[in-house]
């Protein structure tokens, strides 16, 4: 058995983790995948570039002759669009995977590894320990039970945006940030896009004002079906045929549609990959949903044993992975007396559909439960000269207070560039400013679109 200083398992943010510091430690990386995991190669960084283009069109076709203007979206050179995405992403995983094996002290080994024993691991050609083990090996999608759904064939985000040619009519199972920004950008480049969601809104973790005005804007450009779950699937030469059946308890409910599709996206949300570790070998607790249970210094209840991103962490946003990336980083080499924590206070997220949904903080529900006092306040964006000169008349930003404190308790905002807007606001809840110090103790450049926030802020 071959010992190591260091095992991490997983490339993506867990890859981080190595330093100078480390030059002189002898390392294991185990990556059953492409190097830079989920957000490099099948999440974030290629699901944001299609919606770039996505945004593009929706502007020429959508935007542009409103404002005046002769222009127009033809639809989308999908091969054209797909290969400017992945012919920048590929390469850098490979890149990063070569750099990582011409190192003296790093070994890679691209199996599927499993614990059998206390910081022990089959990698298939050979079992390696190590004094330090960092769990780091992501999630993957969730795939529901649907009778026929194998044979009848289906997507996930870790294949739809490979396609070889935009369908002309998609499916998309599912009413999360996954699908609301895929289905969207699908239906920007051409595609008739039919959303199928259980409950009776897209977004539904979203504060409720925010679902509700995203909904109703889907539902003006796609086919949303509603309390609706597929009841069954099959494959009729080159259709994909989806029998769908409403959920209420009227007559309604129990009629079944037809639904033909030329493919389907399955977004149902993504499950962590501790039980393709076997992490219970190792001594590894987790929870009733399959995430390492760690504490706050990202410590197992295992000596030695770390875990981070999305394995151990149902907020499964890269932004959130690479900071606890960085707390392991330094808790690895700390004295006891020095261990860091995780700050997750105030994790700000964003979807990127059209239009943006970004937020950090409680809904208003949430914060109402907690029995918070609480003042709300919604301002349009239209309120503002440059929501004037956009044209825009379904944006706003939604900012909940606590009326003893004076301090934000969360911020939601729906509309263009939300996601960059919400960065000033986890600001200055991170550093305890209250509203009235958020609003008059710093200039709002006029007529700039933060000004919206800066109108908001004031209200409360």
């Amino acid at each position: 058995m071959r010992k190591f200083d260091l095992i991490i398992i997983g490339a993506g943010s867990g890859n981080t983790i190595i330093g100078p510091d480390h030059d002189d430690w002898d390392i294991a990386i185990v990556e059953r995948g492409p190097f830079g995991g989920t957000c490099l190669n099948v999440g974030c960084i290629p699901s944001k570039m299609l919606v770039y283009a996505a945004e593009v069109a929706r502007l020429a076709g959508e935007v542009g002759p409103r404002l005046g203007l002769r222009t127009r979206s033809d639809g989308a050179d999908w091969p054209a669009v797909r290969d400017r995405v992945f012919g920048r992403i590929d390469p850098i995983a490979a890149n990063g995977a070569s750099y990582r094996r011409d190192a003296s002290n790093i070994t890679v080994y691209t199996s599927q590894a499993r614990f059998v024993g206390v910081r022990e691991l089959d990698v298939g050609s050979e079992i390696i320990s190590a004094e330090r083990v960092v769990l780091a090996a992501g999630a993957r999608p969730h795939v529901p039970t649907i009778p026929g759904l194998e044979e009848a064939g289906y997507h996930t985000s870790d294949s739809i945006m490979r396609i070889d040619e935009l369908p002309q009519r998609l499916g998309v199972l599912g009413g999360g940030y996954i699908a609301a920004e895929l289905g969207d950008a699908f239906a920007a480049f051409g595609s008739e896009v039919h959303f199928v969601i259980r409950g009776d809104r897209l977004l539904r973790k979203e504060d409720h004002d925010i679902a509700r005005r995203l909904t109703e804007l889907y539902q003006r450009k796609h086919r949303v079906w509603d309390q609706t779950v597929i009841a069954g699937a099959q494959r009729d030469g080159d259709d994909t045929v989806l029998q769908l059946r409403n959920t209420s308890d009227d007559e309604r409910g129990r009629h079944i549609n037809e639904l033909r599709v030329d493919a389907l996206l399955v977004a149902t949300g993504r499950i962590p990959n501790s039980d393709l570790l076997q992490v219970r070998n190792c001594g590894v607790e987790i929870d009733e949903h399959g995430y390492v249970v760690t504490d706050p210094y990202l410590r197992t209840g295992v000596a030695g044993v770390w875990a981070l991103g999305d394995i151990t962490n149902p907020v499964q946003l890269k932004h959130v992975a690479n900071h606890e990336a960085r707390v392991v980083t330094h808790n690895l080499t700390a004295h006891p007396e020095d261990l860091r924590a995780v700050d997750h206070r105030f994790v700000p997220h964003a979807v990127f559909g059209h239009p943006q949904v970004a937020a950090v903080g409680l809904t208003e529900a949430q914060a109402e439960t907690a029995g918070y006092a609480l003042r709300v306040h919604i301002q349009p964006y239209s309120a503002t000269a440059y929501g004037w000169a956009m044209e825009d008349t379904t944006g706003f930003v939604k900012l909940i207070a606590d009326t003893s404190t004076r301090r934000l308790l969360g911020a939601h905002i729906i509309g263009p560039q939300a996601s960059t807007l919400i960065q000033q606001l986890v600001q200055g809840m991170t550093f305890g400013r209250t509203v009235d110090e958020m609003a008059r103790d710093q200039y709002y450049i006029h007529p700039a679109l933060p000004e919206v926030l800066e109108q908001a802020l004031l209200e409360l």
